[in-house]
């Protein structure tokens, strides 16, 4: 077994108090032992490993020169903050990541005071911390606020919005770009380093301040415009004109492994000036770690792997992910229809869309961590007659609602909207779980939702969507591999608001939308033992309702259970209301809704967290004997 790596120096450092003990000329080698923790605890547990590794001497810096957790230090997104956990209090639990009862991967309040604000959605770091500079200011407090972003993050509209705002109220904000991507600019050297230290430091502060102390007397519009011809003039030496329009004093960009470099700019910008600041720090993800680095998406999130050789633990053969699925059906009605186009807001690998990328560039689009955008963008394209299919995760999707609403729904525009990590998804825990689509789409005048139950439900689902030319149409499927079921060659068009009778009974109906349906059949297995005849139903379609096959379910059983993948709210809701409107709840019909949990649920295996909410067979067949007045043996037992 191999032995974790000497790390002397972190050894010594626990929280952030002890990190500010050590001389500065040791933070090099802290850095390299945390590099080293970070690579041997992330191989034991997977999760998002080179996000972190390009941020250790950024971390160790920020650390080091503020005053945490009185300072507040916002991590965006969080995919970055595996090191920032180590140096906080969290190491002897590090190897617990991702997993159940242990750390989140992400940020998160209740977990640490370090962590002032949860994130594992993207761009929300400048939002958050304007509110706290304007609270330090309206409660008289003294601490700064820190907000560390990424360069993709920065492609949201709502961080420009953040930005907008902050330079408008000129607030004492200090916000670091990492730039991993080297996607805007490269740092070039000493010189770029003693430039941003320059104009961090108090002889270019004192100067813009004096100028315009001294034109203040002159009026605003003479202030204005020396100070543009002084801001201006910087630019040509340290850039950042967009960063300055928008009221943001710019720095950079500098070298982020630089620790000479990065500290002495920190601590400037720490004890000199006010209003707004972007410093702009360019790092390499997946740095110090060679498999990471030589890798094509450098380690961004991996399974557990192998320290000496990068090698990552491989998943046990079986049928093909729902992501892969959808995309090589996509890929395929795209051959047969060049309207066929797909948009994914920065997930192209992950709705499985680069394939489509790959097979036809020009009708592929990667909007960016835009998701709003995305839906009217697709809205756009379909009024022009094309057929978008916009793929985007369900806790994504949450992000655009309004444009789904007003640019789609209401004018009945045919966007295909392919929907990803429907219901729990595992280790990525309560911030990205797929629970409210159902429930927020189904709502909607105009709209078809679907829930594929397998994956050759899901081929059928991606034909049907292509074909639909109506209005607007969206299918959901879960993360994760399909049920091993025979593939069709070709999906067919399913008839709109149609389930299906998968296995006829008499007594019990237990009607699935969406992948629960194979521990629907194995709690009919169980219930038929138990001498229950069970009737299991695929309703297919969310909205519109077969109300055809509920209303025999309903007449021809004694109880109907529905179950889902979704919040309350959702299908079950819709099925109880046609029933209560039609009076088939007043003949003795014992109905059950089963729903995800109204609670945020932590990270676990799914197979766990379907269990907790009485969503896998064992669930299923309680509420049945519960509905019953019974006992299951279990109970018995």
């Amino acid at each position: 077994m191999k032995s974790p790596p000497e790390t002397p120096i972190l050894d010594r450092v626990r929280f952030p108090s002890d990190l500010k003990q050590l001389p500065e000329e040791d933070l090099p080698k802290l850095a390299e032992e945390l590099r080293a923790e970070l690579i041997d605890a992330v191989s034991q547990t997977g999760g998002h490993l080179g996000a972190g590794l390009g941020v250790v001497e950024l971390t160790v810096a920020l650390h080091y020169v503020f005053d945490t957790p009185h300072d507040r230090l916002i991590w965006d997104v969080g995919h970055q903050a595996y090191p920032h956990k180590i140096l906080t209090g969290r190491r002897d639990r590090i190897r617990t990541l991702r997993q159940e009862n242990g750390l989140s991967g992400f940020t998160k309040r209740a977990e640490s005071e370090y962590d002032p604000f949860g994130a594992a959605h993207s761009s929300t770091s400048i939002s958050a911390g304007l509110g706290m500079a304007v609270a330090r200011e309206l409660s008289g407090g003294k601490r700064h606020v820190i907000a560390v972003i990424g360069d993709g993050a920065m492609s949201a509209g709502m961080a420009y919005e953040a930005m907008n705002n902050a330079g408008a109220l000129n607030a004492r904000l200090i916000v670091i770009l990492n730039d991993n991507d080297m996607s805007i600019a490269r740092p070039t050297g000493a010189m770029s380093a003693y430039l941003a230290r320059l104009a961090s430091g108090g002889a270019y502060q004192g100067f813009r301040d004096f100028g315009k102390k001294l034109t203040s007397y002159l009026g605003k519009g003479v202030n204005r415009a020396i100070t543009r011809a002084v801001e201006h003039a910087r630019g040509y030496v340290t850039g950042g004109t967009l960063f300055e329009e928008l009221g943001f004093f710019h720095i950079g960009p500098i070298d982020g492994h630089n620790l000479e470099h990065l500290v002495p700019v920190l601590r400037n910008v720490r004890d000199h000036g006010n209003g707004p600041v972007l410093i702009h720090v360019v790092t390499q993800k997946g740095k110090g770690y060679p498999p990471a680095e030589a890798a094509a998406d450098k380690y961004h999130g991996v399974a557990k792997f192998d320290v000496i050789t990068g090698a990552q633990a491989k998943s046990p053969a079986g049928p093909p992910s729902y992501t892969k699925v959808f995309a090589q059906s996509l890929v395929e009605e795209a051959r047969r229809d060049e309207r066929i186009v797909a948009i994914t807001a920065a997930m192209p690998s992950g709705t499985g869309l680069d394939k489509f990328g790959e097979a036809f560039p020009k009708r592929f689009f990667d909007v960016g961590i835009a998701e709003q955008h995305a839906v009217t963008f697709a809205a756009g394209l379909a009024a022009e007659g094309f057929r978008p299919f916009a793929a985007i995760y369900s806790t994504f999707l949450q992000r655009a609602y309004d444009q789904v609403v007003h640019d789609v729904a209401i004018q009945n525009l045919p966007v295909r909207f392919a929907i990803d990590r429907a219901g729990f998804v595992g280790a990525d825990g309560a911030t990205h779980c797929g629970a409210f689509d159902v429930t927020f789409l189904a709502t909607l005048p105009n709209l078809v939702v679907m829930a594929a139950s397998d994956e050759a439900e899901l081929k059928h689902m991606v034909h049907t969507a292509a074909v639909y030319d109506e209005g607007p149409i969206a299918f959901r499927y879960p993360r994760g591999n399909g049920m091993g079921v025979p593939m069709p060659e070709r999906g067919e068009a399913l008839e709109i608001g149609k389930g299906r009778v998968v296995r006829e009974g008499t007594k019990v109906a237990l009607l699935s939308l969406g992948g629960r349906l194979g521990e629907c059949l194995k709690a009919a297995d169980e219930l038929e033992a138990a001498g229950l005849s069970t009737t299991v139903a695929d309703a297919r379609f969310a909205k519109p309702l077969d109300t055809a096959l509920i209303a025999r379910l309903a007449r021809e059983h004694e109880v109907l259970v529905t179950i889902e993948e979704g919040a309350i709210g959702g299908f079950g809701a819709h099925v109880l209301h046609f029933l209560a409107h039609q009076g088939l709840l007043e003949n003795g019909l014992k109905v059950r809704p089963l729903v995800m949990p109204d609670i945020f649920m932590d990270q676990a295996k799914p197979e766990r967290m379907y269990a907790k909410a009485g969503l896998d067979c064992a669930g299923i067949v309680r509420t049945v004997f519960a509905a019953l007045g019974q006992e299951t043996k279990a109970a018995r037992a």
